[in-house]
């Protein structure tokens, strides 16, 4: 559940704001980041699935804790703008307005599922064993460095910066 919830998703999250894509044609980062964030919700699921199998083989009640509920409803969003962000931003589905509109709602939500994976992930950590904490600190690092990244107007793409609203989608998209 790490692997997909924090670490491709953290990653998927903050393709477009490596200086490294910067100048370079979108498409293929774009592409990257719908692939890596699939992945994510792939890994996701299938974690998913295997917990409530467990739990259903040794008669343990499924959803009996606030790390279960905050994983479902990590999950649960993450397929919603997954499948929301496809449809707008990949898909030539949405007019360039309306993606102008909806994308700072899309990095917002990026980063609260994120914020919500990060809880989900400490939340049923043992306290007691120094791996643990150990690795409760290192996920709360990442998720800070991530949302860090997110949020920094000067780590933001540069042709997409509210001044420069050019969106287009997949299949309008100029291969440069």
């Amino acid at each position: 559940m790490v692997s997909g919830l924090l670490l491709l998703y953290g990653n998927g999250a903050v393709l477009y704001r490596v200086p490294l894509t910067w100048g370079q044609n979108k498409l293929p980062w774009k592409l990257l980041h719908a692939g890596l964030m699939l992945l994510a919700l792939i890994f996701s699921i299938v974690g998913l699935c295997a917990v409530f199998d467990f739990h259903n083989k040794n008669k343990t009640p499924n959803l009996y804790s606030l790390h279960s509920w905050i994983g479902i409803a990590a999950t649960a969003l993450f397929a919603l703008q997954w499948v929301f962000g496809a449809g707008v931003f990949l898909l030539p589905c949405a007019p360039p307005s309306l993606r102008g509109l909806l994308k700072p709602l899309h990095v917002w939500m990026g980063g609260g599922i994120l914020g919500l994976s990060v809880a989900a992930c400490i939340s049923d950590l043992p306290s007691e064993a120094v791996l643990g904490n150990s690795l409760g600190v290192l996920i709360v690092a990442f998720g800070l460095v991530v949302m860090r990244i997110l949020f920094n107007q000067n780590w933001q793409r540069p042709d997409s910066r509210p001044e420069d609203l050019v969106y287009t989608p997949l299949l309008q998209e100029e291969n440069e």
